[in-house]
């Protein structure tokens, strides 16, 4: 098949004049608003850690169902010891034993205690538990020295969660204290957001499967696998569909298999066996194409059946940019999760000057030495092992032209 003319070649018109970073961000929200959200699952509790709630969770039982002792000690009647003191101890005699899990069935009369451990249901007729160190022992019997108000050492039906409470609301994410909420209530199932389905068309005919060696002129896949585990990190099903060689049918076919985004990473430039964005722009919209950033510039955004559709370079650490800035962005925000970066972020100051043209947005890779940031230097975008030397990076806007040593900024740190 022959190539278009330069002049027609829908590939050259973002590299003629390329999208400003907010402009490109502006329409991908624009059309992460317009789609439509993923459906709910209902999965089994213990599989719903980093999932996203799907409605609100309400509690159907009182928490807790009965009043337990919060700790070892002597159940008793208030009323009994409200005089006791150094001078006038009080004597109550030990009528048994109360464990967690068994119900004590005898009737605590008057001057009568029963030993209590934690945990364990409080018996009827007895409204404190004194802690075991508060008390002396004395042939059956405990001798008391102070009162204790009633109420007091023992958790109140409902004190923690009440029947019909709100226990945790749609649109959360679920950490591990939750999914133990969840249990205490007897939730054995929750409803969640579903996760995006994800296909990621890797191209590229010098390419050689993972775990394979690199021999001659070709090289091994790192895309596929980092970009598969960036998308699980983010809440989504990620699908490799196998590397595709330079093959415009062959890719086309890969591009119209079924998911809720389409990531395509290598092919996405201006050189000839470059097919993704006329395909792209043949069978759907090509909306962006060659943004004004550093690194990921060939970056392209469009839509394929009403898919998000992103063309991410080929070079590894534009890849991984392009991922995080954008194609992330739009699987977590379809999971239900904040479109945020997930990237925890501090403030520190730099060690030396970060120079940026202004019109173009960068993302400085940066180390960490002796508490201050240090650019990462002569890494370009293929230089994959300079992400892992890096302890995160830095996000220059475009109308800046960098920052000047000892300048305190902002850092997203890979850890």
């Amino acid at each position: 098949m022959s190539t278009p003319h330069p002049n027609t070649d829908v590939r050259m018109r973002g590299f003629t004049q390329r999208s400003a970073y907010d402009e490109a961000q502006l329409w991908l929200q624009r059309k992460i608003d317009q789609l439509n959200p993923i459906g709910s699952e209902k999965i089994p509790v213990f599989e719903a850690a980093s999932r996203v709630l799907a409605k609100d969770v309400i509690s159907r039982v009182h928490v807790p169902s009965f009043s337990r002792a919060m700790m070892d000690g002597y159940a008793l009647r208030s009323t009994d010891i409200e005089l006791a003191s150094d001078a006038r101890p009080i004597q109550l005699k030990v009528i048994g034993e109360c464990f967690p899990g068994k119900k004590f069935e005898r009737t605590v009369a008057p001057g009568q205690a029963v030993r209590i451990m934690t945990g364990a249901p409080l018996p009827l007729d007895v409204d404190a538990v004194l802690p075991v160190e508060k008390t002396q022992t004395n042939e059956g019997s405990i001798i008391v020295q102070q009162p204790l108000a009633a109420g007091k050492n023992f958790g109140q039906i409902g004190e923690d969660i009440q029947q019909g409470d709100i226990v945790l609301r749609r649109g959360r994410t679920l950490r591990p204290q939750d999914i133990g909420l969840l249990c205490s209530i007897g939730h054995s199932v929750v409803e969640v957001v579903g996760r995006p389905r994800v296909n990621l068309v890797i191209t590229g005919s010098e390419l050689l499967p993972a775990g394979q060696q690199p021999a001659g002129c070709q090289i091994v896949d790192s895309n596929g696998p980092m970009l598969s585990e960036l998308v699980q990190r983010d809440g989504g099903l990620p699908h490799h569909l196998g590397i595709l060689p330079d093959n415009r049918e062959a890719i086309r076919e890969a591009l119209s298999q079924d998911a809720d985004i389409l990531i395509a990473s290598g092919g996405s430039s201006v050189g000839q066996e470059d097919h993704v964005p006329i395909l792209v722009a043949e069978q759907g919209e090509l909306a962006i194409h060659g943004v004004a950033m550093r690194p990921a510039a060939p970056l392209g955004l469009g839509t394929l059946a009403g898919r998000l559709v992103f063309l991410l370079p080929g070079n590894p650490v534009a890849s991984l940019c392009g991922y995080d800035l954008f194609a992330g962005r739009a699987v977590r925000s379809l999971g239900g999760h904040a479109p945020d970066l997930p990237h925890r972020k501090t403030t520190m100051k730099l060690a030396k000057e970060i120079q940026s043209p202004v019109g173009r947005t960068d993302y400085v890779r940066v180390e960490i030495v002796a508490g201050t940031l240090q650019p990462l230097v002569g890494c370009g975008a293929s230089v994959l092992s300079s992400s892992c030397r890096a302890a995160g990076f830095v996000m220059v806007p475009g109308p800046s032209s960098g920052y000047p040593t000892g300048t305190d900024v902002e850092v997203f740190l890979y850890d």
